[in-house]
């Protein structure tokens, strides 16, 4: 049997999948397989019938969406009307890469992997489902899941193992041919990297095609004293194209700050005024960078993820630069699977970036060639934002809401958002400031019909697709709405108060708010704090009434820890109490629901 081509298509919402797709194409280079990566919407779906072996990486994304790069691929291959046997001739295995904490964990990798099945492929592995949880991460699956797809691949491909033999595979850590070629040129004088703002070309906005939005204002809205920075911000789309609808989504890719690119460049000895233009290598794909020539600048500023906590391939690509004894056998004993608990302990606890990472191993930063940047440091990844405002009330102009992270680890400087960080630091009142951005469909879908009530979960920056359909619901003369809030402080952080105020004084929402910190100042109990599940539960009987009665739609928005659960069992407890339901029948009520849409959850860690 001749050598079979390997192709590795991943669907990737963050990176994390399209890292460990390029890692199973490493290894098959080092194994001498012809290979390529590419995102699965990057690829002519039509040709899977003509491929001899194939490996699908997916990550899951919200309530068990596929990611934005496999969405396409994914429409066509549940069309009903393919044939039974159409993928007969394939040899496939899927790995999925998810988080247990979400209730839909690795849903598409188990429906994908069920519908190859169906369409008749070949599956060579069981499904991998990894989990981030996992004490070692991802890796814990992923390392012997790859052991036995090998195994499994050599066995059916036999010309594999004859091939190792004959042609001795790149050793581990062998320094594999870069992907990208830097050609720098001589007195070039510094781009600007921002041609999309005088293109005269009318398109709708998108992640390759940004639209530069003027932003106008960006207001701290949390109160000085309190300890989390939370600010609106707003931009100008005027002229855009963008149409958005409540519950959708704006996307924005971050710099990194000024003094991490001088500190980067300074360490690795590279001038960042330096003009160059990008030879690819065949099979790869040139990354999005503006029209050549580029400045190292724009590089770093705008595109490595150099302030990124690193993953394991980025110590198995270091490794194959490190000379210093000292220095090769840490890196070598990050990149092993043994050594995972010690990389997590390194790296991913303590929130330790690359760049970081560069300063603890000098000898092997020194050794880097400027040729293996774009295989060492991932893209930095788009950041999307649930939009806060409606065009209805808003026409031309965009609103989100944006908490600034920052916390401490073990490290002495304080770990921050990258684009938090970056969007806080923004300041259009001393000069003009534009954000490249484009929006997509978001996850939440709001009744058209007049008289449906919607009822809305949404403590601390969870309000922010709320305000977003109630701003919308309310120019269209819809009243029947409900909004829970909830926060630590009525003083401190309570979220457009004098709005709600308002809407409520005009008899357009019924409000409900738990603001948890401030009993505390009455010497209450930590237990008897006050949250938004427990206002669900003292609203039972007009929850029931909308619910049962008026076909209401229900949502929770806001951070994906005990919350999302809590309203939930809240919830299911006022069927029980109203309904009079057993707890296995308000269990299927709450399927019922979300099977209709009309529970809706929209949640991040």
């Amino acid at each position: 049997m001749a050598l079979p081509s390997l192709l590795v298509l991943y669907g990737s919402q963050t990176g994390t999948a399209q890292d460990t797709a390029q890692r199973i194409g490493r290894q098959a280079q080092r194994k001498h397989i012809q290979n390529r990566v590419a995102p699965l919407d990057g690829y002519n779906v039509a040709h899977l019938i003509s491929e001899s072996l194939v490996i699908f990486v997916c990550s899951t994304t919200g309530q068990g969406d596929p990611p934005d790069n496999m969405k396409n691929f994914w429409r066509f291959l549940f069309r009903k009307s393919l044939p039974a046997g159409s993928l007969c001739q394939l040899d496939c295995a899927v790995l999925g890469l998810g988080d247990s904490s979400y209730p839909k964990f690795n849903f598409v990798a188990k429906k994908l992997h069920k519908r190859l099945q169906q369409l008749g492929a070949s599956l060579l592995s069981s499904v991998g489902l990894a989990d981030d949880q996992h004490d070692l991460g991802a890796d814990a699956v992923i390392d012997p899941w790859l052991a036995s797809f090998w195994d499994r691949a050599s066995a059916l491909y036999p010309s594999m193992n004859t091939l190792s033999v004959t042609v001795p595979s790149f050793p581990r850590f062998c320094r594999l041919p870069p992907r990208y070629t830097f050609h720098f040129l001589e007195g070039v004088g510094e781009t600007s990297g921002d041609t999309e703002r005088n293109s005269k070309e009318q398109r709708v906005p998108s992640e390759s095609h940004p639209f530069p939005a003027r932003m106008t204002s960006n207001q701290r809205v949390s109160h000085p004293s309190h300890f989390q920075e939370v600010r609106l911000i707003e931009f100008d789309i005027s002229d855009s194209n963008i149409e958005f609808t409540a519950g959708d989504v704006v996307s924005m890719r971050p710099c990194n700050n000024p003094e991490d690119v001088e500190q980067f460049c300074q360490q690795l000895r590279l001038d960042p005024d330096s003009q160059f233009i990008l030879k690819v290598a065949p099979e790869s794909k040139p990354p999005p960078l503006p029209p050549p020539p580029c400045s190292l600048r724009h590089l770093v500023e705008g595109y490595l993820g150099v302030a990124a906590v690193p993953r394991r391939s980025f110590f198995e690509t270091l490794q194959c630069f490190s000379t210093n004894e000292l220095e090769k056998e840490k890196l070598a004993e990050f990149s092993s699977a043994e050594g995972q608990d010690e990389l997590h302990a390194y790296c991913s606890r303590p929130r330790r970036t690359a760049l970081e990472v560069l300063c603890d191993f000098p000898h092997t930063t020194a050794e880097l060639k400027v040729d293996y940047l774009l295989d060492l440091f991932p893209p930095i990844q788009p950041r999307s934002f649930s939009i806060a405002s409606s065009p209805l009330a808003h026409p031309g102009k965009l609103q989100i809401l944006v908490a600034v992270v920052g916390y401490k680890t073990q490290i002495q400087k304080p770990r921050r958002g990258l684009c938090s960080t970056w969007l806080s630091s923004l300041d259009p009142s001393q000069g003009e400031v534009r954000v490249p951005l484009w929006v997509k469909k978001g996850t939440l879908r709001f009744p058209a019909d007049q008289d449906i009530p919607v009822i809305m979960v949404g403590p601390g920056t969870g309000v922010a697709p709320f305000r977003s359909a109630l701003q919308e619901r309310i120019a269209q003369g819809k009243a029947a709405n409900v909004l829970f809030f909830g926060c630590r402080s009525q003083f401190k952080d309570f979220y457009f108060s004098a709005e709600w105020r308002d809407r409520v004084e005009e008899g357009q929402l019924k409000l409900f708010t738990a603001f948890s910190r401030d009993q505390v100042r009455h010497r209450v109990a930590d237990e008897d704090k006050i949250y938004v599940q427990h206002r669900v539960k003292e609203q039972s009987k007009l929850l029931w009434d909308l619910i049962a009665n008026r076909n209401a739609y229900f949502y929770i928005a806001g951070a994906a820890k005990d919350m999302p659960a809590s309203v939930c069992d809240a919830l299911k407890a006022t069927f029980q109490l109203e309904g009079g339901l057993s707890l296995e029948e308000s269990d299927q009520m709450l399927v019922a629901m979300e099977k209709a849409g009309r529970f809706q959850s929209e949640t991040w860690s």
